[in-house]
């Protein structure tokens, strides 16, 4: 009977902690539903979660001396759930030895081809499951977790997809502009004047760029790294933030002997070499001095056999390379010289002397230099006479041959680069300027009544004064057609018109100062 009362009880207990929880949660939905509404709810993110939203990549680093190991037992014991990626083109020997880091969450990925491997193993994207990576450089240090919370909280500013922060308050880093033309295949450098937006960042820094944006380039992991990245990126119009406000700390000093210092830097050559070829830039210009990463005297040209009067670079949408400009030049400006010392009289030819009345210079997307002479003065300079029974080197390695087309005559570069100046021998007959050779599909190459020539005139061309013939503008438009110097067209205009929007609006500068 007693057990039967305590049942009872008990039975009465929750039956009203029951009616209690129901009215509560009745109370409750109608506190909801009598609240204001606001259009839009307030949410605010403390990054509490960075580590899920972050992977970690260093990619730039020296198998012989580096700082990795260290580096990534920082970055876990800041954030031990972080996921780092070592990124490197060969496996790294030595092999890096791990102490005290968790292997789960650090995967090294070896760029190297591997017969029996799988193409997601080299896929550095796939292995970034996260929506932004976070680059850092070698032997770098977070300071706390702040040092990844900041660089989110400016991320998710309006119209940022890449930041960038120095390593070190003394950092040396700074903000960059670029000039990008590709069709002139240059790359220029210069400070730029406002540190909020940059094409690209020099210096040690850390660099949080969204994942999608990785996506978008053709090979964001390209060494050398940044530079390759960055370089990609400006192709895109896409900017990096940079964000002095958030500095990471500098780790223990590396590539401090001479020898290793030296390996360095001519490792950074090797891939600022092989990267320049990749992404199709010959020429780079940084304070306003050159560096070269095309054809030289001891190479071929840029380009093979010119088909159709079209080469290759036009079909690419490009022009010509500034290596083989600046190699026509020089071989242009020898042949002057030999050619005034003897008392040639010489004059520039078809698209020669149209590049000389548009630019001073060369065609911008011409592949050689013509030039017309007297054929009676041929006997006057001794290379020609050579050249007409077998090839000669002159004492400055320029080559001069017999053409094997036709009658006329040509200087090459080198023997190596065959970039090249060709002479047409003319005669006067019965007052019409003639010769042996000639091209059907060069409409330009024909007669022209001998008073052009007498006397002869001259125009500036790649730097110098030279031969040119009278009333230039009436012989070009004789040769070529009326408008002819205002309307530009390529040699094979049937095959490819010429863009309109490289159509200049004003004469520009020469470019031949180099």
């Amino acid at each position: 009977m007693r057990v039967k009362r305590r049942l009872v009880t008990l039975a009465f207990i929750i039956v009203n902690i029951f009616v209690v929880l129901l009215l509560i949660k009745c109370l409750v939905r109608q506190f909801k539903t009598d609240s204001p509404i606001t259009d839009q709810p307030i949410i605010i993110n403390n990054y509490s979660n960075y580590d899920s939203l972050i992977t970690v990549i260093i990619r730039d680093f020296e198998h012989f001396e580096h700082d990795v190991v260290e580096t990534v037992n920082s970055l876990l014991k800041t954030a031990p759930s972080l996921r780092i990626l070592i990124v490197s083109n060969v496996l790294p020997y030595p092999p890096l030895h791990w102490k005290s880091v968790n292997h789960s969450s650090v995967k090294l990925i070896n760029l190297k081809l591997e017969v029996g491997g799988v193409k997601e193993d080299r896929d550095v994207l796939y292995h970034v499951q996260t929506k932004y990576a976070l680059f850092v450089p070698d032997s770098v240090r977070p300071t706390s977790s702040e040092s990844f919370i900041a660089l989110l909280k400016s991320l998710d500013e309006p119209n940022v997809k890449s930041l960038a922060a120095p390593v070190s308050e003394i950092s040396l880093s700074s903000c960059q502009t670029m000039d990008l033309n590709l069709v002139k295949w240059t790359l220029t450098y210069s400070t730029s004047p406002s540190e909020l937006f940059c094409d690209g960042v020099t210096g040690k820094h850390v660099l949080l760029i969204e994942k999608d944006v990785l996506s978008k380039l053709p090979d964001p992991f390209m060494l050398p790294f940044p530079d390759s990245l960055y370089i990609q990126a400006k192709a895109k119009n896409i900017k990096t933030r940079y964000l002095r406000t958030v500095v990471w700390a500098s780790g223990h000093p590396i590539l401090q002997s001479q020898h290793h210092l030296w390996k360095a830097h001519r490792l950074r050559h090797e891939r600022q070499q092989r990267m320049c070829e990749r992404l199709a830039i010959k020429r780079i210009v940084r304070d306003g001095k050159d560096e070269w990463y095309g054809c030289t005297r001891d190479s071929a040209r840029c380009f093979g056999t010119v088909v159709g009067d079209t080469p290759s670079y036009l079909l690419e949408g490009k022009w010509t390379p500034p290596c083989c400009l600046n190699a026509l030049r020089t071989t242009a400006r020898h042949v002057f010289k030999e050619l005034e010392t003897a008392g040639v009289r010489y004059w520039l030819e078809g698209g020669s002397l149209l590049g000389a009345m548009r630019f001073f210079d060369i065609l911008p997307w011409d592949y050689d230099v013509d030039l017309g002479f007297m054929r009676e003065d041929l006997p006057k300079l001794t290379w020609l006479l050579r050249a007409s029974k077998q090839p000669v080197v002159d004492t400055q390695g320029f080559v001069w041959e017999k053409a094997s087309e036709g009658d006329f005559y040509r200087v090459q570069f080198s023997r190596s680069n065959r970039l090249h100046v060709d002479l047409f021998p003319f005669y006067n007959k019965n007052g019409t300027m003639t010769k042996d050779t000639w091209f059907p599909t060069h409409k330009q190459d024909r007669e022209f009544p001998a008073h052009y020539l007498n006397p002869l005139a001259t125009i500036s061309f790649v730097g110098q004064n030279v031969s040119a013939p009278n009333n230039i503008r009436e012989f070009l438009e004789l040769k070529f057609g009326a408008g002819v110097i205002e309307n530009p067209a390529y040699p094979n205009p049937n095959l490819i018109k010429f863009p309109i929007d490289l159509i200049p609006t004003t004469k520009p500068a020469p470019d031949w100062d180099y």
